[in-house]
């Protein structure tokens, strides 16, 4: 099955995903005048003006801003911070990072866009607040074809985030602690580390809406904190390579073979390839994932969700993700033969010892057990969509049988299937960001020069 998966995302991620997702974010980028540089402190303000541990509700059927907030980032940080920056590393080399990079610059813009069209077209259906790329698809595009490119990216993201991504996210959990216990002669199988994922998703589906938000605003910064000092640790432990790391990543970005050696066979393609996939998998600016959840916002205005869409983009990946790519470049493990989740164990076994896998695994647990809460969430919208309110309980038990299956599958197929149902869900999605961007600009001039009381 590999190879012809990897033959279809050579098609899609070669060149017509590349180019449509990051020109929809140059797009927005100069049609919005550099929004992610202009507006990046308001957006920051926004952002942590609404941090509360305190569980504060939001209006009937909706989310508090910074519940929005932390279930877009609980979706974005995940596997893709650990596990999907050290498969960019290995399938791109160190100059993938640059190009993860420069996509993630363009995508702060892409995302202002999704989350502002997810607020302005946002509605209630039996008495939840609701919205996403399928109503601004259908806003875009009138009659038939609109009803159709939605139904077609309802299907996408159900099969990309509900079925596809969640195998990756207990894969990589399953794949983690396989490490630990192998390192210890321990033998608990991957499975049976994916039924107990599976068990504990299912209490939170069960719980609905509010006990997703109730939980991810509490995991989230819990997480993200964590992380980054352990991180900080080893980067500092090895801060004599800092400077080596940054010139093999913007050396590698244009000349692979300088940083790898031309045996490696990685060219500028493949850097490009893998740090713009891997990038989208871990920020998912322009997958039309996150607007679920910014539609879901007490949001004062469209303008504002997406400036705290935009610093969404920004933890994610040039502050998580950066931190797990230093830490495996100044370790000197990049040529240790690992790869996905077991790179990133080594780089912090490297500095921390026996407990370096220990602390990456639960880190892990930590990081892609939200986004399977976070994308089950979106996915159930959409499934709700397409098959109406009694869908819900059945796509639920799919994802928990999902979970199961993806805890012992091999690593390399199940991120190229993500990656090939990621890349079919940017194109409508991306298609109807385009045809609405002059709504967005009109939201951005409307709402960005009112004061806070107004």
């Amino acid at each position: 099955m590999l190879p012809i998966v990897d033959k279809a995302n050579d098609f899609l991620w070669n060149v017509l995903l590349i180019l449509l997702l990051c020109g929809t974010g140059v797009f927005f980028t100069i049609r919005l005048k550099f929004i992610q540089v202009r507006k990046f402190g308001e957006g920051c303000r926004l952002v942590f003006g609404h941090f509360s541990f305190k569980g504060k509700k939001g209006k009937k059927g909706e989310m508090t801003p910074f519940q929005s907030l932390a279930t877009a980032i609980a979706a974005q940080v995940g596997t893709g911070n650990l596990a999907g920056a050290a498969t960019a590393l290995i399938g791109g080399g160190p100059g993938a990072i640059f190009w993860m990079w420069l996509s993630a610059f363009f995508g702060m813009a892409t995302i202002y866009a999704e989350a502002s069209l997810a607020q302005e077209y946002k509605t209630t259906v039996d008495g939840e607040v609701t919205g996403g790329p399928i109503y601004y698809i259908k806003a875009a595009f009138k009659g038939k074809l609109g009803k159709f490119l939605a139904a077609l990216f309802a299907v996408f993201i159900i099969l990309a985030l509900g079925f596809m991504g969640n195998m990756v996210q207990s894969n990589s959990i399953g794949a983690a602690f396989s490490e630990v216990f192998a390192a210890r002669n321990i033998n608990i199988p991957p499975i049976a580390i994916g039924a107990v994922l599976a068990v504990l998703a299912a209490f939170i589906f069960i719980g609905g809406t509010s006990r997703l938000a109730a939980v991810v605003e509490k995991i989230v910064p819990f997480m993200a904190g964590i992380y980054i000092l352990g991180s900080l640790a080893l980067i500092l432990m090895n801060i004599a390579q800092v400077p080596a790391a940054f010139k093999m990543i913007f050396t590698g970005a244009f000349s692979p073979q300088a940083v790898l050696g031309a045996g490696a066979g990685i060219t500028v393609r493949e850097a490009v390839r893998f740090g713009v996939a891997r990038g989208l998998f871990s920020n998912e600016a322009g997958m039309g994932s996150t607007p679920h959840a910014h539609a879901r916002a007490t949001a004062r205005n469209p303008h504002e969700q997406g400036l705290t869409a935009m610093i969404s983009v920004f933890i994610d990946t040039f502050v998580i993700l950066n931190l797990t790519v230093l830490s495996i470049l100044t370790s000197g493990v990049l040529g240790s033969g690992k790869e996905g989740t077991a790179l990133t164990q080594a780089a912090f076994s490297a500095g921390f010892g026996s407990f370096g896998d220990i602390f990456v695994a639960v880190c892990l647990l930590f990081f892609a057990f939200s986004t399977i809460l976070g994308w089950h969430f979106f996915g159930e919208i959409n499934a709700k969509y397409l098959f109406g309110k009694n869908a819900a309980k059945v796509y639920s038990l799919l994802v928990v049988v999902f979970i199961i299956i993806g805890s012992t599958l091999k690593v390399k197929l199940v991120w190229s299937l993500a990656d090939f149902f990621n890349g079919l869900m940017v194109i409508p999605n991306a298609l109807a960001l385009l045809a609405l961007s002059g709504v967005v600009v009109k939201i951005c001039r409307t709402f960005s020069g009112k004061k806070k009381n107004e």
